[in-house]
């Protein structure tokens, strides 16, 4: 089942072929992997590119210039200041904490939640993610450097267990 794709706040609507898109005739808003030629952005399909990214990894940097051509092409890069860039990350995590308001504790992999509600907190994760990475960039941090760095620290500052009796 086609669904809609959410990215900076926009809900874009699934396209069964691959399409040609111009920013400049059109007023949809659209992302997803995409290769930019000039005005003209090329979306491929995207129940097709979901599965193949089910079996691929995608890296912070491969994100992080994905995010970067996005805001170029769309000269929003006079919008993406550190300040701005937090606040919106801000306002993301604000509607991920909405999808579990009242839900109380839920168990691991969510197994009573319904396709749909899985597939909006899979929406609003990524929001966050992407912001976060956005906001890295702009401010020259290295996401990925700088999370494998705070690992090794927590390893020293929290050491695993000598023995089982310290967990009781």
């Amino acid at each position: 089942m086609l669904s809609l794709v959410h990215f900076y706040g926009y809900n874009i609507p699934p396209f069964s072929h691959v399409k040609k898109f111009s920013p400049l005739k059109s007023k949809t808003r659209a992302f997803g992997i995409f290769a930019s030629n000039k005005s003209h952005i090329y979306l491929a399909n995207m129940e097709q590119e979901r599965d193949q990214e089910r079996s691929m990894d995608i890296s912070l940097k491969d994100l992080s210039k994905q995010l970067e051509d996005f805001a170029k092409v769309r000269n929003w890069e006079k919008y993406h200041s550190p300040r701005n860039l937090l606040l919106a990350m801000v306002g993301e995590v604000g509607e991920l904490s909405e999808i579990f308001q009242w839900r109380g504790e839920v168990d691991k992999g969510l197994p009573n939640w319904e396709e749909s509600d899985k597939e909006h907190l899979g929406e609003e994760l990524s929001d966050v993610l992407l912001y976060l990475i956005r906001l890295a960039d702009i401010c020259g941090i290295d996401l990925g450097d700088a999370a494998a760095k705070k690992i090794l620290k927590n390893s020293i500052k929290y050491p695993e267990p000598k023995t089982k009796r310290e967990f009781i």
